[in-house]
């Protein structure tokens, strides 16, 4: 009796270590698989990550529009003062201001896209790089360390401009839950 329940519960070992290994080869191959299809489009994220120049040439003429629209409109408004008091007194003044306060705006604007454009770029390639790290399991201080970057100017500059958004949640999440997957095979 002893040696039959032996033989009996050393099959269905057998039998579960036959299943767990079929279902963490499914996993890898899942994995693999996930992973050959995210790894170029986050390589692609971290080689190209801002805006296309169509976008930014997009971005400035809607935000310089909408900019030059107001200011135009205010103009529109003090030539009609002017037809309708048929007083021009001060309508010099007031159109050399606004085409000051335009160009100032303008400038300021131009600017602040810049800015926009560089941050949205580093973002995303944070984003990129998280997520390959993600799928490869890589700690991003020793990727900075091996790239001659300190970690702490990582770390201050990750501080300073905070991702958020669609493509670092999508990285952090799939990455994350990837290289977590290996953890199953152990």
């Amino acid at each position: 009796m002893g040696r039959g329940a032996q033989g009996q519960t050393q099959d269905l070992t057998d039998q579960q270590l036959r299943q767990t290994n079929a279902l963490n080869q499914q996993l890898l191959g899942q994995q693999q698989s996930l992973g050959n299809l995210l790894a170029p489009q986050f390589q692609n994220i971290v080689n190209n990550p801002g805006f296309s120049a169509a976008d930014k040439a997009a971005i400035t003429g809607q935000s310089q529009g909408a900019l030059t629209s107001a200011f135009d409109s205010l103009q529109q408004a003090a030539a009609n003062r002017v037809a309708r008091t048929n007083n021009n007194a001060g309508f010099s003044e007031l159109t050399d201001d606004l085409a000051r306060q335009k160009a100032q705006q303008q400038a300021s604007l131009a600017q602040q896209n810049q800015i926009n454009f560089s941050n949205t770029a580093f973002q995303r390639q944070m984003a990129g790089l998280q997520g390959l790290s993600g799928l490869f399991g890589v700690d991003t201080n020793l990727l900075g360390r091996t790239l001659g970057i300190p970690a702490e100017l990582l770390n201050v500059r990750a501080n300073a401009s905070r991702p958020s958004g669609f493509f670092t949640s999508l990285g952090s999440s799939l990455g994350g839950t990837l290289g977590g997957i290996p953890g199953l095979f152990l």
